[in-house]
């Protein structure tokens, strides 16, 4: 089941929601539960038992090693890590393993082995990355851990973030699962729906239009395309990605508010970065500050002499591809970033700065461009032949394309460059408020409503479109 379905639009949500608010606050944790293992279970209903059983295991992990001391916490934190990792690598990499096993046994002329392709888990990357939040953040003592395994089951199973995150860490969100009265208000839920429809919108009626077309241009045969269809192409993949992406997070930050939960964001404008550094500072936060804080400031971090704290970056985006995805051309996309972070280290930032604003976002913007085509294109040699495409300046007759993809291309132009200006951003906080005037409501209201019918009516007359993280 996904957000932008009318299943879910018409059926689960307003059904959960009158249930829950209903039901006695102190069943409301069971209740979350409940909707979200139906939610998941709903696309993939034998791998929810692979959750559950990590669950189980993390859950006891932490209390253990919340009650161990000396040596015998670093042992069972090492037993909760390499566990989730187990499960993260047998069923992620195992076919991306073994087929580059086979692929060399070829080559150096062996046989190769046979085995029974392992299928991915929706979200595994996902909630992996929460349960080791939680047993790291047990072990580091930032939280105790959860006394309900009810209460734990919330973290992991949430529904909002359960497929595509936000990767919410454990510190962030513990007390809010043990008490959200606070936030449990009008003001919040009005905030909440208003964010909601937003990211729906972002998602339906500008991702899904955009996708269609690059869908066509990168099933073109690579040779055949000029320079304008692979700009074209690229940049609608571009804007595709963003806005389903964060539509996926406008959404999800949107059920929680509603359900009294604070998510941190997830993307604040990342296309009007000045440099890569601060393209990741603006672009799946939550996955950035992840890697930070649990894998690059513990192999050193900035304090390190230079050469490794070059090879610290380099590793981290070296991983962030392969979280990402078990195949080489992610594995390219996240040293592409990892080399661009060295070299604005080592030079790009004094040059952008020499340069200005606008250029250096111009600059920034082509080099993320490029560094898509990898994310795209699965074969690197085609990926690495697109990109000559970009920059051959081959021209052949103007291509056609509709009006209604270039119209949502140019708004998805304008909306990822819009907060650029004051202007811009003024409005942004005044969609993205937590609190609105009796008028400020009334218009977000009048807006929300217009935009949700118009958006339910392209999904009930158009094809399933998913969302682009779910893969991983």
């Amino acid at each position: 089941m996904v957000f932008s379905c009318s299943l879910f639009l018409l059926y689960f949500l307003p059904f959960f929601l009158i249930i829950y608010f209903v039901s006695p606050y102190k069943s409301r944790n069971l209740l979350i539960v409940i909707a979200s293992v139906l939610f998941y279970s709903w696309g993939g209903p034998k791998y929810i038992f692979i959750i559950f059983l990590s669950i189980i295991i993390d859950y006891f992990i932490a209390k253990l090693i919340f009650t161990a001391s000396g040596n015998k916490r670093k042992l069972w934190l090492t037993i909760g890590i390499s566990i989730n990792l187990g499960f993260l690598i047998y069923f992620k990499y195992a076919n991306f393993f073994l087929d580059n096993l086979n692929s060399s046994l070829s080559f150096l002329g062996f046989n190769t082995l046979s085995f029974a392709k392992v299928a991915l888990p929706i979200g595994i990357s996902f909630f992996t990355f929460h349960e080791m939040s939680y047993i790291i953040d047990v072990y580091r003592k930032d939280k105790p851990p959860m006394k309900s395994l009810v209460d734990y089951s919330l973290y992991i199973l949430f529904f909002p973030q359960l497929i595509a995150g936000p990767i919410i860490r454990f510190n962030e969100i513990s007390d809010q699962i043990i008490d959200r009265k606070a936030n449990e208000n009008i003001d919040f839920k009005l905030s909440g729906f208003y964010r909601f429809i937003i990211g729906l919108s972002k998602k339906v009626l500008i991702a899904n239009v955009l996708g269609a077309e690059a869908d066509k241009i990168f099933a073109m045969n690579v040779h055949e395309i000029d320079t304008i269809t692979a700009w074209v192409g690229i940049t609608a993949y571009a804007f595709q990605i963003y806005f389903d992406f964060s539509g996926y997070s406008d959404m999800a930050i949107g059920i929680a508010r509603i359900l009294g939960f604070v998510f941190p964001e997830n993307f604040n404008n990342p296309y009007i970065s000045q440099n890569i550094t601060e393209f990741w500072k603006r672009w799946h936060i939550t996955l950035s500050r992840w890697m930070r804080d649990y894998l690059y400031i513990p192999l050193g971090g900035n304090r390190v002499d230079t050469k490794r704290l070059y090879f610290n970056l380099w590793i981290v985006f070296f991983l962030s591809g392969l979280w990402h995805g078990a195949a080489w051309n992610f594995v390219a996309w996240g040293c592409f970033h990892g080399l661009f972070l060295i070299a604005d280290r080592l030079f790009l930032l004094r040059f952008f700065k020499i340069l200005g604003k606008f250029p250096s976002v111009i600059i920034t913007f082509i080099i993320t461009l490029i560094g898509w085509v990898f994310f795209r294109v699965e074969n690197i040699n085609e990926a690495i032949l697109f990109i000559f495409k970009m920059f051959s300046f081959h021209f052949e007759a103007f291509p056609f394309f509709e009006t209604k993809f270039i119209t949502v291309l140019l708004l998805a132009f304008v909306f990822s460059f819009f907060n650029i200006s004051k202007f811009g951003n003024r409005t942004e906080n005044f969609f993205f408020a937590n609190k609105h005037s009796l008028l400020g409501n009334y218009v977000l209201s009048f807006i929300s409503i217009i935009l949700f019918v118009v958006s339910l009516s392209y999904i009930t007359s158009s094809g399933f479109n998913p969302f682009i993280y779910f893969r991983f």
